[in-house]
C-alpha cells in the first residue's frame, strides 16, 4: 500500500484523533458539522480518522489561531484542495 493510500484509510477513532490533533471532541464533531472534515464511518456509524483528516484538522487549527473563522477556513481548504488536484494532474501531464 502506497504512502497517500495508507494516508487517506481511516484508523483512529474520534479520542485518539483528538488527542492526536489536541482538539476536543466537540470540536472535531463541529468541523464535521460544518464540512471542514469527513472521517470515515463504520457499518455501525463509529468514525474513523485518518492521517490525512489529522494533518486537515492541524491546518485548520493553524487557521483558526491566525483569525479566521470556520467559513473561511472551509474556503481556505477548498481552495487549497482545488490546487493541489491541479498540481497533481500537471505532474501527470508532464510525466
Amino acid at each position: 500500500m502506497d504512502r497517500r493510500a495508507r494516508g487517506s484509510r481511516g484508523v483512529y477513532s474520534i479520542s485518539v484523533a483528538s488527542e492526536l490533533s489536541e482538539v476536543g471532541l466537540q470540536t472535531l464533531r463541529l468541523y464535521e458539522r460544518r464540512d471542514l472534515i469527513q472521517p470515515e464511518r463504520t457499518a455501525g456509524g463509529t468514525r474513523r480518522y485518518s492521517d490525512d483528516d489529522i494533518d486537515r484538522i492541524r491546518r485548520i487549527t493553524e487557521l483558526v489561531n491566525a483569525g479566521v473563522n470556520l467559513e473561511g477556513v472551509r474556503r481556505i481548504l477548498a481552495l487549497e484542495d482545488e490546487c493541489a488536484m491541479l498540481r497533481e494532474q500537471l505532474r501527470e501531464q508532464t510525466g
